[in-house]
């Protein structure tokens, strides 16, 4: 990537930055706008970015309603110095989240997942500490972010599926205040079930591409230890022992004699959007949630690290790797290893920090210092 430009997104009222290095550290103070930098290249994904937020929330405040993120990418394999911009934002005034446009060159496209083909982007933020120990919502969102980086199409299969199940919701809902209508809930039920087990089997995919790349190159040595990675749920199960079409009836069987269960509990009680990923702590062998804090975050490292080498692997795209706050948690040997292994996987790497300490042995790293809506080079 040689340019970041940025208008009225969050703390930069504008911002027309020129990069260029594989590793770009940005430091400075809490709150002077260093995460909303990643968050501004994590839009040009699909999905809400690394804070999940709605279109119309990330415009600056006091701006004019609208906002822009774009960015200039260098293409390797083109002679002459051949670049590509892709970007997107809503216009101002419309603060709709299905308004936000996206271009590639200029040119509108439907939507982010044409980005794909141009750019791959994996991250970390210290939201995701408690991964392990959380629930199981946050597990399969971390899933997902694995799945969609190398399926640009995953991010509608589970919307679909979240408007299914509201749907199936709304009818029983209904039956508990009149008369179960039959044949509506048979409808919503062979949709949830066709979108349900396509959004498994993506997941189920992914996860078995991942655990035979880390299979494949695990380190024992390495301070971010391997994991043991496993999608545990009914529909799951089903679909390892069974062809998906098989499936898809046996799922519709299983919401139809749950109607009534489910209709007392409000909700759908079998799915994929009730599954869970199991993660072990490969050398110890112990459940991820038994391990240490410090255990922990480096095993989420280290699973970000696969999903960047699976991205690789499957796209040919050497991903873009965004790390808010996560250095400062390791010690020197980790920190050095960390920015080893980064360096390795190709791709250009964002890591934030307050302390510039922190990268001080980061010699090949882009200093860059982050002040409110302000961006210079470091020294």
């Amino acid at each position: 990537m040689r340019r970041l430009v940025l208008g009225d997104f969050r703390s930069y009222p504008s911002l027309d930055l020129k990069l260029d290095g594989q590793v770009v550290v940005l430091t400075g103070e809490n709150g002077a706008g260093k995460t909303n930098l990643l968050e501004a290249l994590s839009m040009l994904t699909p999905g809400r970015g690394l804070r999940r937020a709605e279109a119309s929330e990330i415009a600056r405040e006091g701006g004019a309603g609208g906002w822009a993120v774009s960015v200039e990418l260098a293409d390797a394999g083109e002679p002459g110095g051949f670049t590509r911009q892709i970007g997107t934002g809503i216009e101002p005034g419309d603060g709709s989240p299905t308004a936000r446009r996206c271009r590639i060159d200029r040119v509108l496209v439907p939507s982010a997942r044409g980005f794909a083909e141009h750019l791959r982007v994996v991250w970390l933020t210290p939201a995701m500490d408690g991964l392990f120990g959380g629930p199981a919502t946050e597990r399969r969102r971390f899933l997902d972010r694995i799945v969609l980086t190398v399926d640009a199409e995953h991010a509608a299969r589970v919307n679909a599926l979240d408007r299914a199940l509201r749907n199936r919701n709304r009818i029983l809902e209904d039956g508990r205040t009149g008369r179960l209508h039959g044949s509506w809930a048979e409808a919503a039920e062979r949709e949830v079930a066709a979108i349900g087990v396509a959004v498994a089997a993506a997941r189920l995919d992914t996860v078995g591409r991942l655990t035979a790349l880390i299979a494949e190159s695990r380190d024992e040595a390495s301070p971010f230890p391997w994991a043991e990675v496993a999608l545990k749920g009914d529909i799951e199960a089903l679909l390892a022992a069974h062809p998906a079409i098989e499936v898809e009836d046996m799922y519709r069987e299983l919401l139809r004699k749950n109607r009534r269960l489910d209709m007392a509990a409000g909700r759908t009680s079998v799915g994929p959007h009730v599954a869970d990923l199991a993660v072990r702590h490969g050398p110890k062998d112990i459940a991820a949630a038994r391990a240490s804090t410090g255990e922990q975050k480096a095993l989420v490292v280290g699973l970000v690290l696969a999903q960047a080498r699976l991205v690789t692997a499957m796209s040919g795209i050497a991903p873009l790797v965004l790390l808010d706050e996560v250095a400062a948690h390791f010690d020197p040997a980790r920190r050095g290893a960390l920015l080893d292994t980064l360096c390795s996987l190709g791709g250009q790497v964002f890591m934030t920090g307050a302390d510039p300490a922190v990268f001080a042995d980061a010699e090949r790293a882009v200093r860059l210092v982050v002040t409110p809506g302000q961006v210079r080079v470091a020294g």
